[in-house]
């Protein structure tokens, strides 16, 4: 993308993201109808079938591809830039397109090939509803993309690289003049904490309503771009398949519905919500793929015991079909999951990110599993073994080390970010906000943290553990303890594409153990222990594209 940007019609805008965000914004603008209905239907102009909702809306689906080609919102054409429709993926290419209109609701169909995809319409609302059916790889990713207009919203976040025209990594990630970083990775958001996406001017706006993601793959702490803008335009996204930095094994199966929900400038209505969203209406279409309320089943747990009430705790259910989750309540952990498929899934018990139960449960179609308070074990929270010093907190995130916060919107070289480096000595008491959450074999490995130990623990041996996220090409720590020298750790299973430079340090959680002797101490408790750690890797290029991890907690047990 180059060139200057065009200026923007409009000034305000910002993205919503979850219902608790949305609040009063739902209530102050909620989803634009009218009370008049009389124009909804469609029609056939050669080359579109033309959908009117009779509300506000009028879109143009194409015959020949199935691309969205016209997205018209109260007399102004919202689609489209750089000549470029929106589409699954980057557009299908000739496809078998049908339309059909069952009463209040019109539904046009798309195959090709293997792959279905649906767009509906409702008398009297300005939304659309997105289906999109995989059966396998012959797609390769599976997205959906509103193309949007240059200059109709103004956006200068950080998934915006408009004002920010040198290229610093790939092809997709942008330094502005100022230092500042911006690439379409950077959306700061996990799945879990938006259910909406997009932009408005205050008097309109446009927004992507996620879909429950069940047939996504990643689980609820996925983190994936969301939206871009730049010199040709913008775009929204819901992805629910996107190869990178995946931890799970595609899915397949109907997805959705997503919504393009229009607006008098206020966030879509909670209605729309995954979660809330009631598709009743559709339960004759015959989409492919498609699963009824009455269909699914729900689990419930009466509580959660040997939580951290510091923490928060999500319940996550997963199989090789679909996957789910819910929040537990602080108060107790009772948990509520509704419209589950039916199977059997691995359920799992998450202390921020980090997995500290699981077991097993099955669900049945029209049913409530309802399952007795669910202990966890003690041991299963590294968090309770005791231990001499801890850097970090067991979480199964960076958060609290330094640039964390930073890194799940900005490139690891963004003028904001602190030095990489980050000895430490312990005792300090700033441990964890003086260490780097990230460390790269080129960048800043060999960092040191000092300590001390009284007799009697200098005459022991004892176990370090370094937990990690994720990894960047094997990049794994070895470490040194004044002359002892650890081996080399064999590399866990990680995702093999770019993790800490497009915003995430999700991958899989990994505990690294060391068994340090008591010969490796120092004997004079008045002399600081020196704890090097190094990241080995024969692979990675150079600076922050070498090979890196992302830091959970280090801790010296006793």
């Amino acid at each position: 993308m180059s060139g200057s940007a065009p200026r923007p019609v409009h000034r305000r805008t910002f993205v919503l993201g979850s219902a608790a965000a949305a609040g009063s914004a739902a209530l102050a603008g909620p989803l634009a109808t009218t009370a008049s209905a009389a124009s909804f239907g469609y029609t056939d102009d050669g080359s579109n079938y033309v959908i009117d909702t009779g509300a506000n809306l009028v879109f143009k689906v194409s015959k020949t591809n199935g691309d969205l080609t016209s997205l018209v919102y109260k007399g102004t054409e919202y689609q489209g830039y750089g000549g470029k429709n929106s589409h699954v993926e980057s557009g299908l290419g000739t496809s078998t397109v049908t339309i059909a209109q069952s009463g209040s609701t019109i539904l046009v169909s798309v195959a090709y090939g293997t792959l279905k995809h649906y767009y509906a319409a409702r008398s009297g609302e300005n939304n659309v509803y997105l289906w999109t059916n995989k059966a396998d790889t012959s797609v390769s990713a599976t997205r959906y993309i509103v193309r949007v207009k240059a200059g109709l919203f103004l956006n200068d976040e950080p998934d915006s690289y408009t004002y920010a025209p040198t290229t610093i990594e790939a092809s997709d990630v942008f330094q502005k003049s100022d230092g500042q970083t911006r690439s379409k990775h950077y959306s700061k958001l996990r799945v879990i904490d938006y259910d909406y996406v997009g932009w408005t001017t205050g008097s309109v706006g446009l927004w992507v309503v996620r879909s429950n993601h069940e047939k996504a793959s990643g689980g609820p702490f996925y983190r994936s771009l969301l939206r871009h803008q730049s010199a040709d335009g913008g775009g929204l996204y819901e992805i629910l398949y996107y190869g990178e930095n995946q931890t799970e094994a595609q899915r397949f199966g109907l997805q959705g519905p997503y919504v393009i929900a229009l607006t008098d400038g206020g966030a879509p209505s909670s209605s729309l919500y995954p979660g809330t969203l009631s598709t009743s209406w559709a339960d004759s279409l015959g989409i492919s793929g498609y699963v009824a309320a009455s269909g699914r089943g729900r689990v419930a747990g009466v509580g959660i015991s040997g939580r951290d009430t510091a923490y928060a705790y999500t319940v996550g259910l997963a199989n090789s079909g679909a996957q789910y989750w819910g929040s537990a309540r602080a108060s107790d952990g009772y948990f509520s999951i509704p419209g589950v498929l039916p199977g059997t899934y691995t359920l799992t018990v998450f202390k921020g990110e980090l997995a500290v139960c699981t077991t097993s449960v099955t669900v049945t179609a029209g049913a409530t599993t309802t399952l007795n308070t669910i202990a966890i074990p003690s041991s299963n929270d590294p968090s309770n073994a005791s231990a001499i010093w801890r850097i970090g907190n067991w979480d199964g995130t960076p958060s609290g080390f330094k640039n964390a916060d930073l890194m799940t919107y900005a490139h690891p070289s963004d003028v904001r970010a602190s030095a990489w480096t980050g000895n430490v000595v312990i005792g300090s008491g700033s441990e964890t906000s003086a260490f780097p959450a990230y460390i790269w074999k080129d960048v800043n490995s060999g960092l040191l943290v000092y300590f001390k130990l009284t007799a009697a623990q200098a005459a022991a041996a004892h176990t370090l553990r370094i937990g990690v996220t994720t990894a960047y090409a094997n990049g794994r720590p070895q470490v040194t303890v004044n002359s002892w020298v650890s081996s080399i750790p064999s590399p866990p299973t990680q995702p093999s594409t770019r993790s800490l430079t497009v915003g995430s340090y999700r991958g899989n959680n990994n505990t690294f153990t060391y068994s340090v002797p008591a010969s490796a101490w120092l004997t004079d408790t008045s002399q600081y222990n020196v704890l090097k750690i190094d990241v080995v890797s024969g692979s990675g290029t150079t600076a922050f594209l070498s090979a890196g991890t992302s830091i959970d907690a280090i801790d010296l047990l006793a």
